[in-house]
């Protein structure tokens, strides 16, 4: 293992080196030196259907497409190797909830030093177990990610281990800003840069970089309305509403003291999106850019379907930072998506209790091409007369018109449709 010429300040620990370095194009520079053979160099591609879609030029950098399918490697890495060996090699633990654990645990694992790493109850189980494979030691705690740092932060100071944070750390936010040496080689006349923001080592370190290289840039934070901690940081929103998410890479509370000085400084804007424009928008990054992207991953593209005013005819690079998710809630994600699109209908029929009126049914929507994928008969609702049924009938239709028209011709042969339900 080797060292940096910084050696930072890491809280928790002892025997550091020296005052934590000040994150600028330079110490950025060093990291991707320090890390190019060991992580991935992502690709970067135009989105075409995207770009038609949200009426911008979209370009998209793949960081799902690292090892440990996240971004955080390149911060988590050039941070191991910014530490002191003794330090290092006495104990380390994090906090996450899955990426930067997932990222810790690999490259220490290579590297030969012990980690523990703190993750909250409600980590997904795929987070968990990956992290585990890689070399890991989990712990459980905390209903959020900031209950899990206050108990790593906690262990560290009492075993005298090293504690690594996510992204309040000079070196961490450095290895994140390689994201934006290599998108700017890559893709040169962008004019915006739309980056999820959790904690703000991303975007933070995105922003020193690309700044740096391109004064005029444009440079958008995103965050999940549930947990828009960063804007609230900043004085410019109430504070973060918590609870469940489907962006979890990015439900921090309480960004970090560094990188809201970087953000209030670099960043031009911050923007929240609801949980629907997530999912919509890890839906259409699966279907036509073929490729699986988490929640916090797609809260870029999620900004856009949300604003398409503030970012057409731009150049625009989105980063799709993580594809960690797991399988059953990208399965839920699919339908739902499927079902406000009308790709999916969901009917609630009222029927004649005898024979036929189902068969009926059946057969008007196969007339009308819609196909049948699953039906449920239901005799004992209340609210329906003695002799009335309601069936449930999960229909595939080619979109939303279609299955207007399936509706229509259910109700042409006298069918009562009670409800199209689709997602809230």
């Amino acid at each position: 293992m080797t060292a940096t010429t910084h050696g930072g300040q890491a809280r928790g620990e002892e025997g550091s080196a020296g005052p934590a370095p000040r994150v600028d194009l330079g110490l950025v520079r060093e990291a991707g030196g320090a890390i190019a053979s060991q992580v991935v160099r992502t690709p970067v591609a135009r989105a075409e259907v995207l770009s038609a879609a949200t009426g911008a030029e979209v370009w998209v950098k793949f960081e799902n497409l690292q090892f440990t399918a996240s971004y955080k490697e390149r911060g988590a890495l050039f941070r191991l190797l910014s530490l002191p060996e003794d330090v290092a090699r006495r104990g380390l633990v994090t906090s996450s909830a899955g990426n930067f654990a997932q990222a810790v645990a690999h490259h220490a694992t290579r590297l030969g030093l012990p980690v523990t790493i703190v993750m909250p109850l409600d980590t997904p189980r795929t987070k968990v177990a990956r992290t585990e494979v890689l070399g890991g030691t989990v712990v459980h705690a905390g209903r959020s990610y900031d209950e899990a740092r206050a108990v790593a932060e906690a262990m560290a100071a009492e075993r005298k281990w090293a504690y690594l944070s996510p992204f309040d750390d000079p070196y961490v936010i450095a290895g994140q800003g390689t994201v934006a040496l290599e998108y700017l080689e890559d893709a040169p006349d962008l004019d915006v840069l739309v980056v999820p923001v959790g904690g703000g080592g991303l975007v933070a370190g995105m922003a020193v970089a690309a700044k740096a290289l391109r004064p005029g840039i444009e440079v958008i934070g995103v965050q999940s309305a549930r947990y828009a901690g960063m804007r609230a940081a900043l004085g410019a929103g109430p504070p973060a509403l918590g609870g469940p998410t489907i962006a979890e890479g990015i439900a921090v509370a309480e960004p970090g003291l560094l990188t809201r000085e970087i953000v209030a400084r670099l960043v031009d804007h911050l923007v929240v999106v609801e949980e629907a424009a997530i999912e919509e928008a890890m839906c259409l990054l699966l279907e036509y850019e073929k490729t699986v992207v988490e929640g916090a991953g797609a809260a870029g593209l999620a900004a856009l379907l949300a604003e398409p005013a503030r970012f057409a005819g731009r150049r625009v690079g989105l980063v799709l930072t993580g594809g960690n998710v797991d399988l059953l809630l990208l399965a839920s994600v699919v339908t739902r998506g499927m079902l406000r699109s009308g790709r999916l209908a969901r009917l609630s029929l009222e029927l004649p209790d005898s024979p036929g009126s189902i068969g009926l049914a059946t057969a008007t929507i196969g007339t009308a091409g819609g196909n049948i994928l699953e039906i449920r008969h239901e005799r004992s609702l209340l609210d329906l007369p003695s002799r009335v049924v309601e069936v449930a009938i999960l229909v595939e239709t080619n979109g939303a018109d279609h299955a207007h028209q399936i509706e229509e011709a259910l109700r042409g042969v006298g069918v009562v449709v009670r409800a199209r339900v689709t997602p809230g």
